[in-house]
């Protein structure tokens, strides 16, 4: 059975790719790419002399049929991105979907991430957190999506082009707030790699008055979670008390309060100590 290998490629530093992917890309009978003039720089860096062909989001369905008839002749092809993750954010789903229809097998050969190298640099939290690509430029679509953004009491992840960026703040702050934490991560991997770590206020600050240049990552942190009403905290604590009584340690009857509560896991387990201590819930340990 031929093989469509999704290969993840360096997003700045050519020296960020896998031993397997160099592999992969050197073995196949071709390689899908979205800008031949791109990935020839790297194939060529890695003295790579496989066949190059395009494969972007103006030709994804054509290219698709083709694909597949490439296959079924019995070829591996590998399909990249401009960089990083094929299909995040990039052409390719198309592709994918047709190859599995028609009985091939697809392989993901991991590497590069701007979105979790941003996610993990962050300081921010990473689990969990929610990647939402580009933001849509304007209309109802883009308000409801920075509100949806704004309601997380997670991380969101997002990508932005240099000019939209002091922008997409003042969006944010408009429905964040502007206390909210923000992370801008710029270039990443590159030689001016930088990162912008504060409240999303200073964040517009930092950016309106300059020229932003590069590739743009922006986290933004989650909303304060809301800890439980006094109205709420008796029936909080009896239906822990009861749980304990019935023997559950207390790490269960955190997850099962934060859970039936919709309150912070860490929240839940105070609850769950404090009522070990006073003799309100004898739980066997």
């Amino acid at each position: 059975m031929s093989r469509l290998y999704i290969v993840s490629t360096p997003i700045g530093n050519l020296n960020d790719i896998t031993y397997r992917a160099v592999q992969v890309l050197g073995a196949v009978h071709r390689v899908l790419a979205e800008d031949t003039r791109r990935t020839s720089i790297l194939l060529r860096h890695y003295s790579i002399a496989t066949p190059l062909v395009s494969a972007h989001a103006h030709n994804e369905e054509g290219r698709a049929q083709q694909i597949v008839e490439w296959l079924n002749a019995g070829e591996d092809l590998a399909i990249v991105s401009d960089a990083g993750t094929p299909l995040v954010s990039d052409p390719g789903a198309r592709i994918v979907r047709r190859v599995l229809q028609a009985g091939h097998e697809v392989v993901p050969v991991p590497g590069a991430s701007a979105t979790l190298a941003a996610l993990v640099a962050s300081g921010l939290e990473a689990e969990p957190f929610t990647f939402f690509g580009f933001v849509e430029r304007s209309g109802k679509e883009r308000t409801a999506r920075l509100a949806k953004i704004a309601a997380l009491e997670h991380t969101a992840i997002l990508y932005e082009a240099p000019t939209r960026l002091v922008r997409l703040l003042q969006d944010l702050v408009k429905l964040c707030g502007a206390e909210r934490q923000v992370v801008v991560a710029r270039e990443l991997t590159k030689l001016h790699e930088s990162y912008f770590r504060g409240t999303l206020a200073d964040a517009v600050r930092y950016y309106e008055n300059g020229r932003v240049r590069g590739e743009i990552v922006v986290a933004v942190g989650g909303r304060a979670e809301e800890s439980a009403t006094e109205e709420q905290a008796g029936e909080v604590r009896a239906f822990a008390a009861d749980l304990l009584r019935s023997g559950a340690r207390p790490s269960s009857v955190a997850r099962e309060v934060a859970r039936h509560f919709s309150l912070p896991r860490n929240q839940a387990y105070e609850i769950a100590l404090s009522l070990t201590g006073d003799g309100e819930g004898e739980a066997s340990s």
